[in-house]
Formats: C-alpha cells, structure tokens, sequence
C-alpha cells in the first residue's frame, strides 16, 4: 500500500465456535471492521455457527469471506498438514460452497476466500497449493479474490482466472524475512499498538518485524483476529484510531 492511501479494508477473522464450545465475541466485533473472514466447519465453525456469523455480518454490512482451513478441529488448523493439491482443491471447494449457501440464503453475497492458520502459510510459499485454492474457487465462485500474505503465489492463481490480494496483520509478529509467527493460541494485543501498526501500515506501508525492523508491506486488506482474549477491545482501539487519522474503513469490494 502506498504511503498516501486513506483508506483500509479491515477484516477480522472469526466463526470459529464449534458446537458447546464458544469462542471469541463476533457480534460484538462487527460494528468495527469492514469485512470478516468466517470458518467454514474445517478448522473451526459448524452449520449453526455459520449461519448465525453471516447474519451478523450482513445486518452490520461487512463484506463476508470464506475462511477456509484444514481438517484440523483439534489443533484449530495452525498445524501443517501433508496434504496433495487435488486434495487441496476438494477441502476449499467443501468449504466455499457451504458457506457460499448460508451467505445466499441470507441475502448476501460471498466476496472473497481466505485460507487460515497453517494453510495460509502454506498457500503463501507453496504455488502448487495456491493454484489449488484458485482452482476451487474459479469452479465455485469465479470472480472473487484470494487473501494470501503476499504475491509470491499470483501467478498460480492468476492462472485460474483469479486475483491475489495481498495482506498484511497488524497483531501478529512478523519474522525480519517477512514470515509470519503464527501463535498456536492467540495472545492478547495491547490495542493502542495494534492501532500504531495499522496507521503506520497506511501511511508508510511497513510493518515492525520481531528484530525491530521495519518491512515494506503492500497491502489494501489488514487483519485481526477474533480468537485473542481482549479481540473486542483491539478491534474498537484500531477503529476509533483509523477513523481519527481520517482513514477510510471500507470493504475491498467498496
């Protein structure tokens, strides 16, 4: 993202309770982001959960994405997997389907994939794997774009007829190569730090690496995550501070 933008499309990643066990407050987070990324039963997330987070995010008008992860409940996805592409391929089209079905029933319209935990890792290094994710979703829903962590993959997925957004995370660590941390079990955040890495990414389009450097990060979409302890108070501390700064909160589709 250029040094000169106003505005950022703030997506947060949740519907990730599953049966008795809930996590994460996501109605609560609405009000304050413009798109969200919902689990579709892999990773987390089951058919009630599903349902419920869609109509939440179509009253609030936040732009919904389907989360798609790897068969992992026990390990909430963040575990890398073996797995093929052409079995890559039938996991996301499972999943942006059934997703695809409750956004639809609820008068919405998917707009975007995103792959989660370990499988956005993956995606992000692996093209054969990308191309697999973009194979889905031009068989699905062709037209929307892929969230990955940079355009290292986009010729894979441009392959297929489909765009790569990059991303950026504003309460993750990044390695000073530009890797990504991935914590097994989200920690809390100080918000108002999150709310300086998400000004700085839009203003001078870095991000603070682990050793204290600054990266160079082009990025129209910014993530926060739904699982962390205090999610609801660093979702509020980002937005109040973006919309101070006179930056734009606004879906990638607005």
């Amino acid at each position: 993202m250029s040094g000169g933008s106003q505005r950022l499309d703030l997506n947060v990643d949740m519907g990730e309770s599953f049966g008795r066990w809930r996590l994460g407050d996501d109605a609560a987070m609405m009000p304050f982001v413009s798109s969200v990324n919902v689990a579709c039963g892999f990773h987390a997330g089951d058919p009630q959960t599903m349902r419920e987070t869609v109509a939440h995010a179509v009253e609030h008008g936040c732009s919904v994405g389907a989360h798609v992860g790897l068969p992992d409940l026990w390990g909430f996805g963040r575990r890398t997997m073996a797995i093929s592409p052409d079995e890559l391929r039938d996991y996301c089209t499972y999943q942006i389907g059934a997703l695809w079905a409750f956004v639809r029933a609820a008068g919405g319209e998917l707009r975007h994939v995103k792959p989660h935990g370990a499988l956005y890792a993956m995606c992000s290094a692996d093209a054969e794997l990308a191309g697999a994710v973009a194979g889905a979703m031009a068989a699905v829903t062709p037209g929307l774009p892929l969230l990955l962590l940079h355009d290292g993959t986009a010729d894979a997925v441009s392959a297929h007829g489909i765009e790569l957004v990059p991303e950026a995370f504003v309460d993750l660590d990044y390695q000073p190569d530009g890797r990504l941390v991935i914590e097994r079990v989200k920690r809390a955040w100080d918000p108002a730090r999150v709310a300086e890495r998400a000004v700085r990414l839009v203003r001078e389009g870095t991000v603070d690496a682990i050793d204290g450097s600054l990266l160079p990060v082009r990025a129209a979409t910014a993530c926060i995550h739904g699982d962390a302890p205090n999610s609801v108070e660093i979702a509020r501390a980002v937005r109040e501070r973006l919309d101070a700064e006179g930056i734009a909160v606004l879906p990638l589709s607005a």
